[in-house]
């Protein structure tokens, strides 16, 4: 895989997954990267000629290196509920345990002359281990119970195999001020990691309720207009068949009655239907702020020709508008978003909806099965109109809905279009920063 193709990868990836990343490889790098400079300091300062400094880096290197896949089994485990690597951090332990008594035996015999490069190697091989640690811990005291423990043994095995009760207490105190360090770092992260991603599955799923919450409205409405005539008409029909076997002539009018509530019944359908398909485009905008405002997403709302508009081209905008919405908060990660609706020469009522945050597409998001772009079009090409759609500079994406005004202008839009043509697009762009589109301003 490429360079450039990891690029676009990472470009295309969410603000919350680009943090993640973030977060993590910093507590991996951190652990791995100090050790192997330290060491390589030393070789520069005095070569070969100190082999238990250079052990004691390259165990607290290989350490780093080996607690990537500790540090990153723990933080699946604290945001996903994975299983605990508690095996690998015990491994970590016994690492941790042996580099200090190399650290011991270097102490003693080299003295002080690398005990600040010695105690980075302790600062970031502690963090190997107890950044993992206080992923795992479920309670912080019990955390801070078990480091206190952990560090006073390390110090009494400082002292048991011969070290001063200064070097000892050094070493407890710096292993126990890191795991401190940890929880104000590391556990923090996590925590951080675990509410942004919250957010982001909070965000996904109202968009999801806000379909099924259509899908919801539309079934009770079908419900309410056909339930009672449907019951009903089973009722005539098995009235009329008891009065057809018996002879009677009343079984005609209870037949009639049957067909005369059908047909009722087929007209509310395609009163409801429609309906549901005539979206109100001013509902739509309010809509669209209040559920972009909800994500944190700025929304600006420019409508000031949207209610001069003939109802139908109001209706096809507003299902543009809505889809545009939802595609906002499904498939990008915006903090801002602007919907611009125009007039170009009294002909033509041009909407414009642009975001930026836009991930890559995976493919061309007009095409496929069950494609939201696509229908649109399709309800745009009723009324003559288009649908296009353009990744720009800067992670944006641009939505535009032209629909001609021609032959469905309203009885009185002579005063609307006529004189005062020239002066609404004016005023619904006017300090909106739009760029030019089609000879125009959107």
């Amino acid at each position: 895989m490429g360079l450039w193709t990891r690029v676009q990868q990472w470009r295309g990836r969410s603000r919350v997954a680009k943090v993640d990343s973030y977060m993590r490889w910093t507590l991996y790098a951190l652990p791995v990267l100090l050790p192997a400079f330290g060491t390589l300091s030393v070789i520069g300062d005095s070569g070969l000629t100190r082999p238990w400094v250079l052990l004691l880096g390259g165990l607290f290197t290989l350490q780093g290196v080996l607690g990537i896949t500790v540090f990153r089994r723990s933080l699946d485990h604290y945001l996903w509920k994975k299983p605990a690597p508690w095996w690998l951090l015990a491994g970590q332990g016994v690492l941790l345990v042996v580099a200090i008594v190399c650290m011991g035996i270097t102490f003693l015999r080299y003295g002080q002359e690398y005990a600040s490069t010695i105690g980075l190697f302790l600062w970031n091989g502690s963090l190997s281990v107890f950044g993992p640690y206080t992923l795992l811990a479920r309670k912080i005291r019990r955390f801070v119970i078990a480091c206190a423990a952990i560090s006073l043994a390390l110090g009494g095995g400082i002292v048991a195999i011969g070290g001063a009760w200064g070097p000892a207490a050094l070493v407890a105190g710096l292993v126990f001020l890191m795991a401190m360090w940890c929880v104000s770092v590391v556990r923090m992260s996590g925590w951080m990691l675990h509410v942004m991603w919250e957010l982001e599955t909070a965000r996904e799923a109202q968009a999801r309720l806000a379909v099924a919450e259509e899908r919801l409205r539309f079934g009770r409405d079908l419900h309410d207009v056909l339930g009672r005539n449907l019951a009903v008409i089973a009722l005539k029909s098995e009235l009329a068949v008891q009065l057809a076997r018996r002879g009677s002539p009343a079984a005609v009018d209870q037949m009639t009655e049957v067909q005369r509530m059908a047909q009722d019944s087929q007209r509310e359908v395609r009163e409801v239907v429609r309906g549901y398909r005539e979206a109100d485009l001013h509902t739509e905008l309010v809509g669209a702020r209040g559920v972009l405002s909800a994500a944190d997403i700025e929304c600006r709302i420019d409508d000031t020709v949207g209610k001069a508009l003939p109802p139908a081209v109001q209706s096809v905008l507003a299902w543009v508008v809505r889809e545009g919405t939802t595609n906002v908060l499904r498939h990008a990660d915006a903090g801002r978003c602007a919907v611009r609706l125009r007039v170009v020469a009294g002909t033509t009522a041009v909407l414009v909806m642009e975001n930026n945050g836009v991930r890559e597409p995976d493919r061309d998001p007009g095409s496929g099965s069950g494609s939201g772009l696509a229908g649109l079009r399709e309800r745009l090409t009723v009324l003559g109109g288009t649908l296009t759609y353009e990744h720009r500079a800067n992670m944006t994406f641009r939505l535009t809905a032209e629909v001609p005004l021609e032959g469905v202008l309203p009885a009185d839009a002579d005063g609307v279009y006529g004189a005062d043509a020239a002066a609404l697009p004016g005023k619904a762009v006017q300090g909106a920063g739009l760029v030019p589109v089609n000879g125009g301003t959107a």
